[in-house]
């Protein structure tokens, strides 16, 4: 790996009203009623954290309508927490005023992301809310991020996970403390929470693990199936961001400057080493709690939603770990289910507090004599723009469940048939660009980034599809489709997805599965393909729920490629498929009078916070595609974040949008080796003589041989340069 580094001196800032350089010293103890007095609503949620904990909706709710619990809280703006090696994380807590007479337990959500600006209004709208009702919520920086002390490293470091399990000691020890202590958070805060519960900390009692994954080489912005997803490159470039974010000087000191420097000089090209590791190696096994499930044995609540990319986690963890346990899936995209988008939203704090209560305090809320796993079944699969999806609460008391019932159709030449037909061999020349209709692994945005009619893609795709349903039914689980098949190359990958086909000729995606067929029989060694030799392939779709409607059809549509969502092949595939025994199974899912007797989820409600003022909107975002008949090519220009506003609190100015981002994507129809993106994203921070900004730059393409990956890093302040980092890789493509 080829990387340049160079750094601009600067000017000696002027003095700035700072804390003492002494961590002890800085962030001074403040006492403020968070939670009383009336605010006109929850204006201040605009920022988010980024993939993982990549986007935050503002929440649906009424403005005034404000909830709070019994108990007054004092916010403790930065406290620091000494780690066995010296090292200081710097935090921010929320306690009840009268703790110290009577403990509570504790909470921690603990993320890379800022808890002093970038995430500051989200913290205090939901730690400020637990803790009226009786908790000590606690919102570290990780080491290395945000103004705790160290150097950033990559994503779920196992010093990251040392980390967590001192900082659970040294709350449990704290005098306000009861000794019992929980973890929850979502994406980045969900993986946390699981991997620290693996290593079984004494005081660490329940977790509530948001949009998360139990394996990292399958479920998460890397790989999906054993190809490179679209994430690859949008994660990369802001976990490249995240690292070369600056302390606060107003928490560190004049240090701060040291401190950035320091980060920005240690920093790794984290997506270079991902882009390395392209199987499921070590590298992924760690952090992974599939390689033991058995490691935890705390409580465990686990929250998904149909429309994030984590959603199939929360039925595999019901599956498997041994622990008390409990999970819900609702309609959302990646956030809260507060803020759910799309939506219902429900009131998620209610239902966090009857879990807390529960395992923390002891307090019988009646939330474990509930059904294992809430689901929410969807009517319609959420489309591109859509903000509400029709359905209904459900339950299964156990899962996997034994109610659930396969329904076996077969891929025949006169479509999806109850039975077998005879053989006959349907011949695909996918071209690259198909995957337009869905082209967000992450879709960071309801309005751009979930499917749309899948008509396009389905005329460019083997379909099969059923003769009109006689009566409606619903699937919950996880369908299966099984192939005969050969391709021409040794590495070729397979998508289907699954429709459904209403009267009027709309094609809606249900849900989907990718696999590098050289994984076929797993993903720590793949084996290269036979050009020509037949293959039976069983590919698992992800985790669904829906009710198929009297007279629509069902659609298996089967492809080579999936642009962009999914990386390209070295080489364009011919795909043969035996129709006749290759089958689709279907989880049926019976009808349960007992839905009808559900305990409702209440209406959302406004969380108070300390308010931000907008000087500048955040953009809507846009997503162009640009067809070039003449040369076949398809680029799609995105852009997203953006915006400015000042927090009240501290007065810091930040991003609307937590960062500006934009992305060039480039494809030829017939070319994988065309493939290429370039991901951009830039920040800023500014207050008083405080003025930074800080940008990330990604670049890759390939060969039929090579990975070529380029990334950079600039950082700006008072607009000049002071620091700048290249990368530069080529990566062996290995099967992939």
């Amino acid at each position: 790996m080829a990387s340049t580094t160079r750094t601009i001196p600067t000017k000696t800032p002027s003095k700035l009203d700072t804390a003492s350089e002494n961590p002890g010293q800085a962030g001074q103890v403040t006492r403020r009623e968070v939670l009383h007095g009336i605010n006109a609503g929850l204006v201040a949620l605009g920022a988010a954290a980024a993939l993982p904990g990549r986007s935050f909706s503002q929440p649906s709710s009424v403005a005034g309508n404000i909830r709070t619990g019994p108990r007054k809280v004092r916010s403790i703006e930065t406290v620091w927490i000494p780690m066995s090696d010296g090292v200081k994380i710097a935090a921010r807590i929320w306690l009840p005023e009268d703790a110290e007479q009577n403990p509570v337990p504790a909470i921690m959500e603990y993320i890379p992301y800022r808890r002093r600006d970038n995430l500051r209004l989200q913290n205090e709208a939901m730690h400020g809310y637990l803790a009226s009702y009786g908790y000590a919520c606690v919102r570290p920086d990780i080491r290395g991020y945000g103004d705790s002390e160290g150097l950033p490293q990559d994503e779920y470091a196992k010093q990251e996970q040392d980390d967590g399990v001192e900082i659970i000691a040294w709350l449990a020890k704290q005098s306000w403390c009861t000794g019992n202590v929980g973890m929850f958070g979502y994406s980045w805060g969900g993986f946390s929470s699981l991997q620290v519960a693996a290593r079984r900390p004494p005081a660490l009692k329940a977790i509530i693990t948001h949009e998360s994954t139990d394996d990292r080489y399958t479920d998460d912005a890397h790989f999906t199936g054993g190809c490179i997803n679209e994430c690859m490159t949008w994660w990369g470039a802001a976990h490249t961001l995240n690292g070369i974010r600056p302390p606060d000087p107003e928490v560190v000191g004049e240090r701060w400057r040291e401190m950035w420097m320091q980060r920005m000089d240690s920093l790794d090209f984290y997506v270079g080493n991902w882009i390395t590791h392209q199987h499921r190696d070590a590298f992924w096994k760690h952090g992974s709690i599939n390689e033991d499930y058995s490691s935890i044995t705390c409580a465990v609540y686990a929250v998904g939603g149909w429309a994030d990319p984590y959603r199939c986690t929360v039925a595999r963890m019901l599956a498997n770990l041994k622990c008390p346990r409990k999970g819900l899936v609702g309609p959302w995209g990646h956030n809260y289910p507060t803020w759910g988008d799309p939506g219902p939203p429900i009131d998620w704090m209610t239902e966090a507090l009857r879990w807390w209560d529960h395992w923390l305090k002891g307090v019988e809320t009646g939330i474990t004599n509930e059904p294992m796993y809430r689901i929410w079944m969807q009517d319609e699969p959420a489309m591109r723009g859509m903000h509400q999806v029709p359905g209904r609460w459900v339950a299964e008391e156990t899962w996997p469940s034994a109610r659930i019932e396969k329904r076996k159709y077969y891929l025949t030449d006169t479509g999806l048939q109850s039975r077998s037909g005879t053989e006959m061999a349907k011949v695909l020349h996918s071209v690259q660009t198909v995957g337009t209709t869905a082209p967000r692994w992450y879709p960071y945005s309801m309005d751009l980034g979930l499917p749309t009619d899948q008509r396009v893609d389905d005329a460019r795709s083997l379909t099969f599809d059923s003769a009109p349903l006689k009566e409606s039914f619903e699937i919950l689980g996880a369908p299966a489709v099984t192939i005969d098949l050969s391709v021409d190359k040794p590495v070729a990958f397979l998508y289907v997805r699954l429709n459904e086909v209403e009267t009027d000729g709309v094609s809606k995606r249900i849900t989907y599965g990718v696999l590098n067929l050289t994984h076929r029989d797993g993903h720590e060694f793949p084996q290269a393909l036979e050009p020509g030799k037949r293959y039976r392939i069983r590919i698992l779709l992800q985790d669904c729920s829906h009710v198929f409607k009297t007279a629509a059809r069902i659609r298996v549509a089967v492809s080579t490629t999936y642009w962009p969502t999914i990386w390209p092949s070295p080489e364009a595939v011919t795909l043969t498929l035996y129709s006749g025994n290759s089958e689709l199974d279907l989880p049926v899912r019976p009808p349960r009078r007992e839905d009808a007797q559900l305990k409702p989820f209440g209406p959302v409600f406004v969380l108070d916070d300390s308010g931000r003022t907008v000087l500048q909107e955040v953009p809507p975002p846009t997503e162009v595609f640009e067809w070039d008949l003449a040369t076949q090519k398809l680029t799609v220009r995105s852009t997203a974040g953006g915006g400015r506003y000042r927090l009240n609190a501290t007065g810091t100015e930040i991003s609307g949008g937590w960062a500006r981002w934009t992305e060039v994507t480039e494809i030829l129809d017939n070319d994988p080796t065309s493939a290429k993106t370039e991901h951009q994203r830039s920040d800023f921070y500014k207050r008083d003589d405080w003025n930074v900004n800080i940008k990330a730059t990604l670049r890759l393409s390939l060969t039929k041989e090579d990975f070529l990956l380029v990334g950079a890093v600039e950082a700006y302040e008072h607009d000049k340069e002071v620091f700048a980092k290249t990368w530069s890789r080529k990566i062996p493509r290995i099967l992939v």
